[in-house]
């Protein structure tokens, strides 16, 4: 399965905090058949909220892009296709962030590991076997 993870998915990730996820996040993210995505969009949330000192992170925010490299995380540009997708069905979410990474789910063919309530029911978010 091709998947996309949001922000807070990749950022527990990366800081060793996988136990803090919902057992079915915890499986697909151990999934070995599985290919990971990182929006470009969630890389500049990451560094947006990290240079205003909101977020911590443990490894230095210059280094996310070998750390994306190390973990084999491929991270998908915003394009104009995404831009302009019209998500069906809508999501019950008006965040300009979540709303692109469904686009870019439904573009590229994509499933969304979330645990963001307004997008983890949606038909574009992965569900465990």
């Amino acid at each position: 399965m091709r998947l996309l993870l949001d922000t807070h998915v990749f950022l527990a990730l990366i800081e060793e905090r996988l136990v803090a996820l919902p057992d079915a996040v915890e499986r697909l993210l151990k999934d070995p058949r599985s290919e990971y995505y990182l929006s470009a969009a969630g890389v500049w949330e990451i560094a947006f909220q990290s240079r205003l000192g909101k977020l911590n992170l443990t490894p230095r925010l210059g280094s996310l892009p070998e750390l994306l490299d190390g973990l084999g995380i491929q991270v998908v540009a915003i394009h104009e296709r995404h831009a302009v997708a019209t998500v069906e069905p809508e999501p019950a979410t008006r965040d300009p962030f979540d709303r692109i990474l469904l686009a870019q789910c439904q573009v590229e063919g994509l499933r969304l590991i979330t645990v963001d309530r307004a997008l983890a029911s949606h038909p574009m978010a992965a569900k465990a076997d």
